[in-house]
């Protein structure tokens, strides 16, 4: 029996913490948190970014936390928490769970994503095109 996404996401939202973007609007910009965009550079260059977030792409992020792996991030590394988000808080919620699995231990996702965090009036800047 295959399982599909909407399983996929309940069980990631059973076993993690999902905050409001009122209280990640307490956590933006403190030394000791590091918000993780996993949003493709498309979306950051269309849409914008919550300001000092660590770019890393979905498809990248269990090479990048992985400190075996020839390609980890040494952000990862470091005794912070981390806010993960994505759009809507689909792949927030999967990349939490997976990064949980993986050995990080404070981390959070927000919850309705970048959406949710531009509709509140969250701090936004434009990412330029790379190139």
């Amino acid at each position: 029996m295959k399982t599909g996404y909407k399983q996929l996401l309940a069980e990631a939202e059973a076993v993690v913490t999902a905050i409001e973007v009122a209280e990640a609007a307490t956590l933006q910009g403190r030394d000791d948190v590091v918000f993780v965009d996993l949003r493709d550079p498309r979306e950051r260059e269309r849409e914008g970014a919550i300001p000092g977030a660590f770019s890393c792409p979905r498809g990248m992020l269990e090479f990048w936390i992985d400190p075996e792996s020839p390609y980890a991030k040494p952000v990862f590394a470091q005794d912070k928490r981390f806010v993960f988000f994505c759009a809507s808080g689909w792949r927030s919620a999967l990349a939490t769970k997976t990064a949980q699995e993986m050995g990080l231990e404070k981390l959070c996702h927000l919850k309705g994503g970048f959406t949710a965090w531009k509709a509140a009036g969250g701090a936004v800047e434009s990412v330029a095109p790379k190139g």
